[in-house]
């Protein structure tokens, strides 16, 4: 599976507490290569675990990999911004909409169902995103 990590995702694998946690245990364990995310994603993730070293851990066994530099794309990140002012996105939100277009054959997987449903790429293309099921 190709896929985009998001925080919520990364968050509901490594906390056993979370409500999502069973969704993705389950969604990682069909991961055949690193799913590819952003460093603004690890910050949160760390931040949100309360730990570096489980979010360091993540990329260490192989299930993400960071495949995005934000230098490189400060012009697009910066238009993604404005165009989604009233949503007020965060940085990883922007670098994963921009990552969504350079990987279009990805899916981002994320627990923010509602942001990445208004999301777009490409000014107009809906992102794909694999999401916990609704209750």
């Amino acid at each position: 599976m190709k896929g985009i990590a998001d925080t919520g995702f990364l968050v509901a694998f490594s906390n056993r507490g979370d409500d999502h946690h069973e969704w993705a245990v389950g969604l990682a364990a069909r991961v055949t290569e690193p799913l590819l995310t952003c460093e603004p994603v690890l910050a949160e993730t760390a931040f949100h675990l309360r730990s570096v070293a489980v979010t360091l851990a993540l990329v260490a066994e192989g299930l993400i990999t960071v495949s995005f530099e934000c230098n490189d794309h400060l012009p697009q990140l910066a238009a993604l911004a404005k165009r989604f002012a009233d949503r007020k996105p965060d940085l990883a939100d922007l670098c994963l909409i921009r990552m969504s277009e350079l990987y279009p054959r990805h899916s981002v997987i994320t627990v923010d169902r509602e942001d990445f449903r208004v999301y777009r790429r490409n000014k107009r293309e809906t992102i794909p995103v694999i999401c916990p099921p609704t209750d």
